[in-house]
């Protein structure tokens, strides 16, 4: 259940929001890494031979998309920056008020906008398309888009958005731009994302077996008196010690651990406490995405109950995972198994609050989802996250998440499943 890191620990400390967070500071719940407990000391970067996405992948995603554009009658889509710009053409670029954006069409090379005064960089950065149209700043973007269009042919055909596109973009190119057809852009950009690639793929399992490097060795430094932020700082650090990129750490201790997203309060972790810890990292832009749930200490009889529910309802999700099969019967199966033990129903508490999973790769959460009302059809290449949680408020929660891909012959897990409540990594 990925969140981003910064908003979930500015969450955690009251911040304002990132413009509080000062470069080289520690964010709450990091570790000063010369202060490492041994068990993270010991970790290696695991990133050797780990290859990044080549721009001759990049052409074959622009080709495809290209090809989906064409048959939903767009002429183009537009993207600002983002994961799909990156996606398609490994550009990386700060979102501020100034638009900068990449116009692919349906026929021909790219297209982009950019300030002006930002010209040299980007073309530092641009590797697929020479035609750079520049904008200064008393003037607008969103007519030099209109002027790109006008000169491909396209300005009165349907212009595709991105579903991250902002407002003001979108205002600006209906006043601009007023002859093109705005549609949505996702049946192209999720229709590219959503199968991945053995290469993608590769990248995903790799920061899969970080992170459960890192999960054995946060796990060993669980003591009595630590705070969430102790574990989440000792999971952080050990993710940068196999060499994730942009890791992150939730934790929830006792009661706590029944709020799917953690809790504001302060805990301290007792004998008895159920721990819930939920992490993942980045390699080459590939996200992991695994939550484990154990017990510091004896289990009760309760707790293993739950427990081996939660894991019930794992197995039922991952077995409906089929070829052909829809995303939302893939949730029911899940649900279905922790209404048939008394809880919920539906998204109800006790019981299961959130959907069953969501899709992964370069971002934590992307297209498609296991939850009800999707009809989407599980195909070959899909990742999805497998997290049915068990929410208990005033009690505890319990969630086994691990990522798995589609393949022909049905699902594979990324990470080995957990045992028991007191195995949690097997």
């Amino acid at each position: 259940m990925t969140i981003s890191r910064r908003r979930f620990t500015a969450a955690l400390t009251g911040l304002a929001g990132a413009a509080a967070f000062q470069p080289g500071a520690l964010l709450a719940g990091e570790t000063d890494p010369c202060n490492l407990p041994d068990p993270v000391k010991r970790l290696e970067p695991m990133t050797a031979g780990a290859q990044p996405i080549t721009d001759d992948e990049r052409r074959t995603r622009i080709a495809k998309a290209q090809r989906l554009m064409t048959e939903r009658g767009m002429g183009a889509i537009l993207l600002e920056s983002g994961t799909s710009m990156r996606y398609f053409t490994g550009v990386s670029w700060s979102l501020s008020e100034r638009t900068f954006a990449l116009v692919l069409p349906a026929r021909g090379e790219p297209g982009w906008i950019c300030p002006a005064f930002e010209e040299a960089r980007a073309r530092e950065l641009i590797r697929f398309g020479h035609d750079v149209r520049t904008w200064q700043e008393d003037e607008s973007p969103f007519a030099r888009i209109a002027g790109l269009l006008r000169d491909r042919g396209l300005a009165a055909g349907k212009l595709g958005l991105e579903e991250e596109v902002r407002f003001f973009v979108v205002d600006g190119l209906r006043r601009d731009a007023a002859s093109a057809e705005l549609v949505s852009a996702t049946p192209v950009t999720a229709g590219c994302r959503m199968y991945k690639s053995p290469a993608e793929l590769a990248l995903m399992q790799r920061a899969s077996d970080m992170t459960i490097a890192a999960f054995k060795a946060a796990f060993a430094t669980l003591q009595a008196g630590m705070t969430q932020y102790d574990l989440s700082g000792n999971m952080m650090a050990a993710l940068k010690r196999t060499g994730g990129d942009d890791p992150w750490a939730l934790v929830g201790f006792g009661k706590a651990s029944a709020f799917p997203h953690g809790s504001v309060q302060p805990q301290q972790l007792s004998e008895g406490d159920i721990v819930l810890l939920d992490a993942g990292c980045a390699l080459h832009d590939y996200q992991s995405d695994i939550t484990r749930t154990t017990v510091f200490g004896k289990p009760t009889a309760r707790q293993t109950e739950v427990w081996n529910l939660e894991r019930k309802a794992q197995d039922a999700a991952f077995a409906a995972a089929r070829v052909g099969a829809t995303c939302e019967s893939v949730d029911a199966a899940a649900r279905q198994v922790i209404t048939d033990a008394g809880f919920g129903p539906g998204y109800r508490v006790p019981g299961l609050p959130h959907r069953t999973g969501h899709g992964i790769g370069m971002d934590g959460h992307e297209w498609t989802y296991f939850v009800k009302g999707n009809t989407t059809k599980v195909a070959p290449g899909m990742c999805f996250s497998d997290e049915p949680t068990i929410a208990i408020y005033g009690e505890f929660g319990i969630r086994l998440e691990d990522c798995l891909y589609i393949t022909e012959d049905g699902p594979k897990f990324f990470s080995p499943q957990s045992q028991a409540i007191d195995h949690p990594l097997g």
